[in-house]
């Protein structure tokens, strides 16, 4: 046992109150709260322990709980810390400051310390035992066995392998491991049923929460192949500790009958020996591999990459890859994580049928091949090759698959199931994520921002609209509030330019141009009304920011807006109303001299009459039934009063707003009206099918209620409600790409839209943007906006 020095103790983390900057003077938003000044505090008290292998050692479970630590740090910050006991394999490995236990499996009286040092943690939540069984000695089951009895927090057992066909020993002590702690993950359900069937583990005792892969910024596969000497190849590869399990002889005798076909294939053979294997031959295997290669003239088709990987590498060779191979000669393995990362990469994959494989191929996202059979994996291979088209799909496909098992959404079910444990909701708050701007500057060509995207690539076929544009223009002057960079200020004019030549002679707006830039028939054949009101909010609150942006932009803005004022009068649909009430909102107040008193009470009047046209004791609200973007219509009625002083648009923008709130939070979450039929006056609510809008608009409700009557509860929402992107909702799943700053388009009863669209997109953004100010702290502990010196190169001198 080597006990480590607490890293824990003794540090004070220094905290902004708030991360806003304060504005410059006139520069209107929607009136966040503002924290003063600094505040000193420690970190939240929220200890979890791990028992596991961990890095530097290199092991597949070593790796795998790093990255578990890594995404739970990511998505919660500083609200949870790890402290690791680290098992010994025998070498002095210095390990990092998370290391506060080296615990060595041989000696008995670890296992006694190991326990005296969580249960004298009083910050100590639980225990996380990651559990392989070559990694502690077999003759210390006893010695295992009273450390899990005597522990009083709550243990969870990870079992990375559960064998099929146990002898009467082995049975018994995984029986043994289970009736001594709180819960047993395993990785997939065909584990799961081995240890109700096989073991006679109570269902209610285990947990299926999968092993997680990484999220990536997407990378052209020709520009990788041309960074690793790969151009003009298809790229076969495996990777991983290399060792005479992953059965590689079976892919070089493939390879004999690929290459005859396609010689322009190369097979890389990525990763070092596993040191276990080092350690017991040598590298014997690995020159058996050489001599086959040799043996069979693949010279010139196989490539050994033999070092360990580092996960950059990994992730780039395997976007770099067209076709991966998982080749495990061991029918009972449970679970593999490089397969994993080779489909959530977006690799077509051929692999054997090991439970893992099988279970998350069956969708038809992958192909099989037989254990050992190298006739068969030739030709599964030439079904991707002969059929480019078909290998493809089954990438897109293997992405949908995986998109689940993000570690982030791992780390929202581990923190969930941990918060059921403790018997606390809300036990670990989530932190701010730091701003993402990739996919969104992907989703903007020189016209505009693109409609829709596949998955993660714009679909340029789907053209362009005004709301997009409209949306995206708010957001990006937003941040360049907060960071006035050069190139916030040229998508912002991009958005701009693309609002104006959307406008007709007379003030109004077409909403839809194709790719080339034409409008489409479907102007024609669409109400416009709210699409004009969302042009109207753009312009309104870039004619606002009079002391931040150049003359040049405000200028077009303003212009562009008072051109709509004539038309503004005739609106009839309340969307409509309410958006161009927020526009001439921001314009007004941007500078004070402005006054259209005339049309704020037009317009709000006709809120009005509709609220009592259609609210009665029970319903109180502007229409008979709720649909989308509700919570704009109070919002718009209570900037209404901001501007006139009405007592009445105050009074009935408050009674409909919290109507609206009761109908979408519960038990700490927000769960905006479903798309699917929406909620109508006295029937039952659909209850899937949320949408990022509005969960955005809503938050952006609840600030400027806030502004207004300071009541918490509204800050509070606004938390609650952001969260809903982090993972804060029906399914623990993000809705929220951090890789990318993409948006996924919704979430539905069993799974998340994974196309993300501008909409979705750019209204995750104003949703951070206006919640950023009611975090108390940031990510890393470092200010929200810190990483994004990384994507604008010239933020550091902006600063």
């Amino acid at each position: 046992m080597r006990v480590l020095e607490n890293p824990f103790s003794k540090i004070d983390l220094l905290f902004r109150k708030g991360e806003s900057r304060p504005l410059k003077p006139g520069v209107v938003t929607s009136d966040p709260v503002r924290f003063d000044g600094y505040d000193v505090k420690e970190p939240s008290h929220n200890h979890i322990w791990m028992l596991t292998s961990y890095p530097p050692r290199e092991c597949g479970i070593a790796t795998f709980s790093m990255d578990l630590k890594q995404a739970v740090e990511r998505m919660f910050g500083s609200s949870v810390q790890f402290r690791i006991a680290a098992i010994d394999d025998g070498k002095q490995h210095t390990y990092p400051r998370e290391v506060a236990f080296v615990f060595d499996s041989h000696e008995p009286t670890d296992y006694q310390q190991l326990a005296v040092q969580i249960n004298n943690d009083p910050y100590a939540r639980a225990l996380i035992l990651q559990h392989e069984f070559g990694l502690f000695d077999n003759r210390r089951h006893t010695d295992f066995i009273s450390m899990l009895r005597s522990i009083n927090k709550p243990v969870v057992l990870v079992m990375h392998t559960v064998l099929p066909a146990p002898d009467a020993l082995l049975k018994e002590k995984v029986s043994a491991l289970a009736k001594f702690v709180d819960r047993v993950i395993v990785m997939t359900k065909h584990s799961a049923g081995l240890l109700q069937t096989t073991y006679g583990i109570n269902t209610s005792k285990i947990a299926v929460i999968p092993h997680g892969t990484h999220l990536i910024q997407p990378q052209p596969k020709e520009v990788l192949k041309e960074k690793y000497g790969l151009q003009h190849r298809t790229v076969l590869s495996t990777f991983g500790l290399i060792s005479r399990n992953k059965n590689i002889e079976t892919s070089l005798k493939a390879l004999r009958t690929i290459v005859q076909k396609y010689p322009e294939v190369i097979f890389l053979v990525l990763g070092r020996t596993h040191p276990c294997v080092v350690k017991a031959e040598g590298e014997s295997y690995r020159e058996e591999l050489l001599q086959l290669v040799q043996d069979y003239h693949l010279e010139n088709h196989v490539r050994f990459v033999n070092r360990y990987l580092t996960l950059e590498e990994m992730l780039e060779y395997l976007q770099a890859t067209d076709i991966y191979l998982f080749t495990s000669k061991d029918p009972v393995q449970a679970v593999s994580g490089t397969f994993s990362y080779a489909l959530s990469a977006g690799c077509a994959i051929v692999s054997t049928p090991i439970p893992h494989a099988s279970e998350l191929l069956e969708n038809g996202s992958g192909l099989l091949f037989d254990f050992e059979n190298a006739d068969s994996l030739a030709a599964q291979v030439l079904r991707y090759l002969d059929d480019p088209e078909f290998r493809k799909s089954l990438s897109g496909k293997a992405m949908e698959t995986m998109a689940s098992t993000a570690w982030e959404n791992v780390a929202n079910r581990y923190m969930a199931l941990l918060e059921i444990l403790q018997q606390q909701p809300v036990l670990f708050p989530y932190a701010l994520p730091p701003v993402q701007m990739a996919h969104l500057k992907k989703m903007t060509t020189d016209r505009g921002m693109v409609q829709f995207a596949h998955l993660q690539e714009p679909d340029l076929s789907s053209g362009y609209t005004l709301d997009d544009n409209a949306r995206a223009l708010i957001a990006v002057s937003m941040l360049y509030q907060q960071i006035p960079a050069d190139e916030l200020l040229k998508l912002m004019n991009r958005y701009l330019n693309f609002i104006k030549d959307c406008q007709l002679a007379d003030g109004r707006f077409l909403n839809y141009r194709n790719e080339t830039g034409a409008f489409t028939e479907e102007n024609e054949q669409v109400n416009l009304e709210d699409a004009n009101g969302r042009a109207v909010w753009a312009l309104g609150y870039v004619a606002g920011m009079k002391q931040v942006l150049p003359d040049a932009s405000v200028c077009l803005a303003t212009a562009l807006l008072e051109k709509t004022f004539p038309k503004l009068e005739l609106m009839q649909s309340p969307r409509a109303i309410a958006f161009s009430i927020k526009g001439l909102f921001y314009y007004t107040q941007g500078d004070p001299s402005y006054k259209l008193l005339w049309l704020f009470e037009h317009l709000g009047e006709k809120l009005v009459r509709s609220y009592q046209l259609h609210a009665d004791k029970k319903w109180h609200w502007f229409e008979p039934y709720l649909t989308y973007a509700n919570s704009v219509l109070p919002e718009a009625l209570l900037m209404a009063y901001r501007a006139t002083k009405r007592p009445l648009y105050k009074s009935i923008a408050k009674e409909s707003f919290d109507f609206l709130l009761s109908k979408i939070f519960a038990g700490g979450q927000i769960q905006v009206i479903s798309n699917k039929g929406w909620l109508h006056k006295d029937a039952e609510a659909a209850r899937y099918g949320e949408q990022p809008i509005d969960v955005a608009y809503t938050i952006v409700a609840l600030d400027q209620f806030y502004a207004v009557y300071k009541e918490e509860r509204y800050a509070q929402k606004i938390r609650q409600a952001y969260e809903w992107f982090l993972g804060r909702n029906h399914l623990n799943r993000i809705i929220y790409n951090p890789a990318t700053g993409g948006c996924f388009d919704g979430l539905e009863e069993k799974g998340v839209n994974l196309n993300q669209g501008a909409e979705s997109t750019v209204c995750h953004l104003i949703a951070r943007l206006t919640a950023a100010p009611y975090y108390r702290y940031a990510s890393q502990g470092g200010g929200s906006f810190s990483l994004m010196q990384q994507d604008f190169a010239d933020i550091a001198a902006a600063n």
